[in-house]
């Protein structure tokens, strides 16, 4: 599998990354032996990007990733992990975590930007992976907390980086703005773009992905498939876009691209895996895996060469810009 290197480091991405995520057991249960299916299988397929949080189930997707890649050598594979939410002890009490993960609540998260939040965030997240060292280090859903991240977290991720205990960093956010006022006043090596550059957003075309190529930083483009509309060839009623149920100019949208997929020989999940890297700021993208399944369908999709000819009908008739 083609790999990429982030900004001006010597830190490569695989193009396809797996998506941590759903490791956390989100909108559903996951257990260990499932989670470990998928990474296997991801492995078997050439993925060697890995990206997880701590907030990915209170720490359960830190744990299942570093469980697996503990047994690969070490300078195989490339890692990223997130801060921005330190995980503090409590009891459960048979409660669920209150963040739309499947797990118990042993934890609650507290919002940390700062140099110290941001260091032991780093602790806490080597030791539950049991690793010796992350490759890529993000500020993690900064939207309401910019300020202090840009203030406190940026520099604090610049240290990490001088000293060699990460080799890159950046950010993962929804915000084009404010991830393009990162980009430009910011030293950032990367940043992980949460759905505004998929077949059916293009938002961050505008001024988001020229400052990431005027300043010499990578994109790793995050939830192609829009919360699962374009992770079907053909999307009916119930389709979620961007956590919530699509609309039907946006499910009617979506058909349309299908329809011109179809006619080239290729599916709306292959092409919405291929959109994000037509562009040259664009790295990589990361997609979710809960299962070893879906984990090879992903791999599948992913390595089929989509015709030119897609582009240029799908532009001709005003669906991508």
């Amino acid at each position: 599998m083609k790999t990429n290197r982030l900004g001006r480091t010597t830190v490569e991405v695989t193009q396809l990354g797996f998506g941590g995520g759903p490791l956390g057991g989100l909108f559903a249960p996951l257990d260990d032996e499932t989670a470990a299916g998928a990474l296997a299988a991801a492995w078997d397929g050439g993925i060697r990007y890995y990206d997880t949080s701590p907030h990915y189930g209170i720490g359960h997707s830190e744990r299942r990733i570093g469980e697996f890649l503990r047994q690969q050598p070490r300078d195989s594979f490339t890692l990223s992990t997130k801060v921005g939410r330190l995980l503090v002890p409590q009891a459960a009490d048979g409660k669920m975590d209150p963040a739309g993960f499947h797990v118990p609540a042993t934890h609650y998260r507290v919002r940390d930007f700062t140099r110290d939040g941001v260091r032991r965030s780093v602790e806490d997240s080597l030791e539950r992976m049991g690793l010796d060292r992350i490759d890529v280090l993000y500020l993690h859903d900064a939207e309401e907390f910019f300020d202090d991240a840009l203030r406190d977290g940026y520099p604090a991720l610049a240290e990490l980086r001088s000293e060699g205990v990460v080799g890159a960093i950046g950010a993962g956010m929804y915000d084009t703005v404010m991830l393009t006022t990162l980009v430009k006043e910011a030293d950032v090596d990367v940043v992980m773009q949460s759905g505004r550059y998929t077949l059916l957003d293009h938002s961050a075309i505008d001024t988001f992905l020229p400052a990431c190529e005027e300043r010499g930083v990578s994109v790793i483009a995050a939830s192609v498939f829009n919360s699962g509309l374009l992770a079907v060839p053909r999307p009916g009623e119930g389709a979620y876009f961007d956590y919530e149920a699509a609309a039907p100019d946006v499910l009617e949208r979506a058909n349309k691209i299908a329809d011109v997929c179809e006619a080239h020989g290729v599916t709306l999940p292959q092409v919405a895996m291929a959109f994000p890297l037509q562009h040259p700021a664009v790295a990589g993208i990361a997609v979710g895996m809960r299962s070893a399944e879906e984990a090879r369908r992903n791999v599948k999709s992913f390595a089929v060469d989509v015709p030119a000819q897609v582009w240029t009908d799908l532009r001709a008739a005003g669906l991508i810009r």
